[in-house]
């Protein structure tokens, strides 16, 4: 790609060089239509170099894009080696030691994790296809939103950490009607992104509240925030927040794509708040009227 853009760039100038130099020859040749040729000439460049500027922006954004494809595959390839090598290792544990019932029904339980992250993996790359390709219909039905809220945290609770880092406020009896599926990958995304920029066991809220029409179910980190320019941008496909260091983290740049694109099915609104002293809240509002 960047040869092709080093070509792209050669042959814009050489076609101005010639058309100044066309130019010049008209003008010697007929003097007298000096004007007209320098208008029309003029008219022709700026009608070439705007040509030549959405072009050079078009490759340019198909080199964003490929360099995203390629980043996201790298990252889609790092999710699936993580849970798979952490499975691996309970199981194997399970199989050479001697292990007593509590012991082996905890690394049951956390294998049963890992599996859960593959398939939210799994389900937010193929609900990402089917919104894009608008293949998706979004069924919706009334159900217990307080409770799958709760749900959603407990197996997001990270079980290498000895405290409990995910800490929810929710009202009981709270219902929602919407798609339940999608609905669980916008709460799923929000807690795990969440967890994923905030320091090891630091903690994490989910708060559910209704009040009057409005429902109200808030994500509340103390990790490296966000910046003001950026969260405009961290609902786009592909995106991940922060300098390179931070990227490094796990993700594959799906999660708040797909969390944006939900809600907006829903006629739901999301906002990105700075969490005091530091960190982020992500503040997702149901209308009771408007579902």
């Amino acid at each position: 790609m960047h040869k092709s853009l080093l070509i792209f760039y050669a042959l814009i100038l050489y076609a101005l060089a010639e058309l100044i130099w066309w130019g010049v020859l008209l003008i010697e040749v007929r003097p007298e239509r000096k004007g007209m040729i320098l208008g029309e000439g003029a008219v022709f460049i700026l009608l070439f170099l705007t040509g030549a500027y959405y072009l050079h922006k078009t490759l340019k954004k198909e080199r964003k894009l490929r360099e995203q494809q390629k980043n996201f595959l790298l990252s889609v390839t790092h999710e699936l080696k993580s849970p798979l090598a952490s499975i691996k290792l309970y199981l194997q544990t399970i199989l050479k030691r001697d292990l007593n019932k509590a012991q082996t029904h905890t690394f049951l339980n956390n294998s049963l994790k890992d599996i859960e992250r593959l398939d939210d993996l799994v389900e937010n790359m193929l609900i990402a296809t089917r919104i894009e390709n608008h293949s998706y219909t979004f069924p919706k039905e009334n159900f217990n939103f307080s409770e799958l809220v709760e749900k959603v945290a407990e197996r997001l609770q990270i079980h290498t950490c000895s405290t409990q880092i995910i800490k929810t406020e929710v009202e009981p009896e709270i219902f929602v009607t919407g798609d339940k599926f999608a609905l669980t990958l916008v709460v799923s995304n929000l807690i795990e992104n969440a967890v994923k920029y905030s320091p090891p066991c630091e903690e994490i809220k989910a708060k559910v509240s209704k009040k009057d029409d409005v429902i109200t179910f808030e994500v509340a980190d103390k990790g490296i925030g966000i910046r003001d320019e950026e969260k405009i941008r961290i609902f786009e496909k592909f995106y991940r927040v922060g300098s390179e260091d931070t990227r490094k983290t796990k993700g594959t740049g799906l999660g708040l794509y797909i969390v944006k694109q939900v809600l907006d099915k829903h006629r739901a609104q999301i906002k990105v708040k700075n969490n005091r002293p530091a960190g982020s809240i992500f503040e997702v509002s149901f209308s009771t009227n408007g579902n």
